[in-house]
This record gives structure tokens, C-alpha cells and sequence, in this order.
């Protein structure tokens, strides 16, 4: 009511001041601004022909004619299309509605699915030989004795009127996915909690990255619950004989000790690619927890073992694990498990005591390397117990290069993780059994 919708930029000012509230969503809005509110008037083209002499144009034909004949393709459409880019004639509305058709647009939901149809579209139009069928035209117009610097001249304008042609169809399938989306009903968002690891979206992880703090408190105030309800234990003979004395010390009413025992944690995660989000997720929820344990010592691997422990100590809990993730990228090489325990046991063993609780985050994906199994057993015997955090469901250990189901063995349980409420739920377990 305030500005109107008359004048477009400054109902998308308006918009954009109201709707962002956060400087990385710009980028967001200025994607999604002219796919709803868009004038489709197609970029503009250079007309190439109209400025070539009637000799030149002929001279331009059949060197078009004969680098056609160098390629294999759909050579209507590609000629159709090399027209085009010869007249600066952009696609027609039909045009664009028959390719759209064809690559099945009728079937799209989202705009997620915009790069796929762009894609069929293009195949539809052969834009990806139009590329090649430039590169052929100039080199027949080379022969033909055109000058270098025409031939750039030529090349610029081409290209540019190229890459108007593929803004144009990316413009029309967007256009198109939200007009679908305006016309339908809003489709329910699934709980973050329950959202698969390997599926998450990056605003996804952001938002997560938001919920584990808050996720965190919970869990500490089911933590202190747990301890002030607690009515099973040992007996606590002072406060049995004081809470007695007005029975002359007869032990009517048991007391007993509701300490709990925070338990001692040694964290191996695994950070290669597959695992990535599930470790952050994890640091970051334990480190965030620290008031309900004794002591954390940390480590990460992809093909050795690295100790993180002293990151922790430094930096807040989501900040420390964005440095940890900066500096160990996953790059290119191979997951090794066995070689990060053989490390683990020379240079960290002594991190363990009977008190400790190990907990191994991966998938037991070991690309075929030796796992290393004796050092896992000698993790069980000298901890309290080894607890494995994998996301992979049990059907699928033992396939291809897992090396879980020997693993499983060294262990005194494993949990599914494969999202953030099984994550939550593992970590309680941990907490509650001290």
C-alpha cells in the first residue's frame, strides 16, 4: 500500500528491505526477485548479418553450410539455431514452450530442480554443439582468408549472442518452476531433526548449526533431571544416620547417593567427505555439553590421526569446529582407518584409562586398507567400553570396502546416527549411563 507495484525497482527495494533480514540471504533474493516478478523481455543480440554486404552474408552461409556438415547432431535444430545466433533473433515464446514440453517441464516442482531442466532444454535446442559449430564455422572462415581481427570481432559477438540465448532459456525455466510454485500448495518441510546427513542442503546445516546449541540445553536439563529423580544406588550412610536420628538411629528411611558420575570421553571421528557433517554435528554437540562430562579428549582422521583436543580449549564449540573442518579439507585421498589407529596407539594411547568412554564416529569404510582390527581390540580392553556412531544402516556393513562388521566386534555397541534426532538420542544415552 505504502509504494505500490507500478514502478518495479522500487517495489523490489521494498521487498528487499522487508524481506532480508540477514546480509547472506541478498544473494537469495536477487536470484528469486525475477523469476516472480520478471518482464521475460529476452537480452538483447547483436544482428550480425544486418551490417554484412550481400556477398559477405553469402560467404557467411556457406561456411555456416559446411562447418555443419563437420558435425553429427540433429542438424535442423542445429542449423535453426545457428540462424539465430547469426540474426541476434532470440526464441520464441513457442519455442521455448515446445522445448519445454518436450524436456518435461509439466513434471517439475521445484526450484532446486532449475540446473536439470536447463540442461534437457538445451539438449533439445543442441546448444551444446552450437559451441562446436562456432569453432567450425570460424576455422572454415579462416580458410577463406577472414582476418584475425574479424575473426575476433566475430568470435565476441557470436559468444555474447550465445550466451544470450542460454540466459534466455534459464530465465524461462525459472520462470516457469515459479509460476508452478505460486499455483500450488506449499509443500510441508520435514523436521530438521529427522533430515538424513547425506541430504542436507547448506541453509539446512546452517540452520542446524542454530538448533545445536538449543538442542544442547535440553539435554542438560534432561541430564539434571535425571540426577535429582534418582532413588536407586548406593546407600549414603551420613545422610541415612542424620535423617534417622529421629528414630533413636533406627533406619527407617533409606538415603542414597544421587551423584552422578560425569563420564570421561575419547572422541576418534572420522572427516572425509561422507562423514563430514555428522563430525561437526557431533564436536559440536559434545563440546557444547562439557559441563556434563569429566574430560574430552578429541582427534580426526581421513588417512592419520589428528589430535584437536587443544582447539577446544581455545575457541568456543562451533567456532572451534569450523577451524578443525578450515584446516583438515577432505581433498582427494582415500579414508584409512587402520593407519589412523596404528598412530592413535603410538602417540595417544595414554588418553585412556578404565574410565573412559571411546566413541568412534565413521562409516567403516576403509577403501580396502588393512582395519587394523587388534588396535581396536586393545582400545576395548584398556577403556571402559568403545561405543561406535555410524550413520550407515547394518544392511549395508560389509559391502564393498565397509570393514563395519569387524569393527562391530570391538566394540560394546553401535548406534545409527544418520541424523540429528539418532545423534541427540546416542549422545543422551552416553550422558545418562555416565
Amino acid at each position: 500500500e505504502a509504494v505500490g507495484i507500478h514502478d518495479r525497482e522500487t517495489f523490489r527495494a521494498a521487498l528487499r528491505t522487508t524481506l532480508v533480514k540477514d546480509s547472506k540471504d541478498q544473494a537469495t533474493f536477487d536470484q528469486y526477485f525475477p523469476l516472480f516478478f520478471g518482464s521475460m523481455t529476452p537480452p538483447p543480440m547483436h544482428d550480425i548479418m544486418q551490417n554484412m554486404s550481400p556477398e559477405q552474408q553469402q560467404q557467411m552461409q556457406q561456411a555456416m553450410q559446411q562447418a555443419l556438415q563437420a558435425l553429427a547432431g540433429n542438424m535442423d535444430a542445429l542449423r535453426q539455431l545457428m540462424q539465430q545466433l547469426m540474426n541476434g533473433q532470440p526464441f520464441s515464446q513457442d519455442q521455448l514452450d515446445q522445448m519445454g514440453q518436450q524436456a518435461g517441464m509439466d513434471q517439475a516442482t521445484d526450484l532446486s530442480q532449475q540446473p536439470r531442466f536447463e540442461r534437457r532444454m538445451q539438449r533439445q535446442m543442441s546448444m551444446q554443439q552450437m559451441q562446436q559449430a562456432i569453432e567450425e564455422l570460424l576455422e572454415q572462415l579462416r580458410a577463406q582468408g577472414m582476418s584475425n581481427q574479424e575473426l575476433r570481432e566475430l568470435r565476441e559477438m557470436l559468444e555474447e549472442n550465445a550466451a544470450a540465448l542460454s540466459e534466455q532459456v534459464s530465465d524461462y525455466v525459472g520462470v516457469s518452476l515459479a509460476e508452478r510454485m505460486a499455483d500450488s500448495e506449499p509443500r510441508p518441510q520435514p523436521d530438521l531433526m529427522d533430515v538424513p546427513f547425506n541430504r542436507l542442503g547448506q541453509d539446512d546445516v546452517d540452520n542446524i548449526r542454530d538448533e545445536i546449541r538449543r538442542l544442547a540445553a535440553r539435554l542438560r536439563s534432561r541430564a539434571s533431571l535425571r540426577q535429582r529423580r534418582a532413588k536407586v544406588g548406593d546407600v549414603d550412610t551420613r545422610r541415612v544416620m542424620r535423617h534417622n536420628m529421629r528414630y533413636d538411629g533406627v533406619p527407617f528411611e533409606m538415603k542414597y547417593r544421587t551423584r552422578h558420575v560425569k563420564p570421561c570421553l575419547v572422541l576418534i571421528c572420522d572427516i572425509s567427505t561422507s562423514m563430514r557433517h555428522s563430525a561437526e554435528f557431533l564436536l559440536t554437540l559434545i563440546y557444547e555439553l562439557q559441563d556434563q562430562v569429566s574430560k574430552t579428549d578429541s582427534f580426526i582422521f581421513i588417512d592419520d590421526m589428528v589430535d584437536i583436543s587443544m582447539v577446544f580449549t581455545e575457541h568456543e564449540p562451533q567456532n572451534a569446529v569450523e577451524r578443525v573442518l578450515v584446516e583438515n579439507r577432505p581433498g582427494y585421498y582415500n579414508t584409512d582407518l587402520g593407519n589412523s589407529l596404528n598412530t592413535f596407539r603410538q602417540d595417544f594411547m595414554d588418553r585412556i584409562s578404565s574410565r573412559t568412554t571411546v566413541i568412534i564416529l565413521g562409516d567403516g569404510r576403509n577403501n580396502y586398507n588393512n582395519p587394523r582390527t587388534d588396535i581396536a581390540q586393545e582400545i576395548e580392553r584398556k577403556s571402559r567400553r568403545v561405543i561406535w556412531f555410524n550413520p550407515e544402516p547394518r544392511a549395508q556393513w560389509g559391502s564393498g570396502d565397509s570393514d563395519m562388521l569387524e569393527y562391530a566386534t570391538c566394540a560394546s555397541g553401535v548406534y545409527k546416527v544418520s541424523n540429528l534426532r539418532e545423534l541427540a538420542a546416542a549422545v543422551d544415552k552416553i550422558l545418562a549411563d555416565g
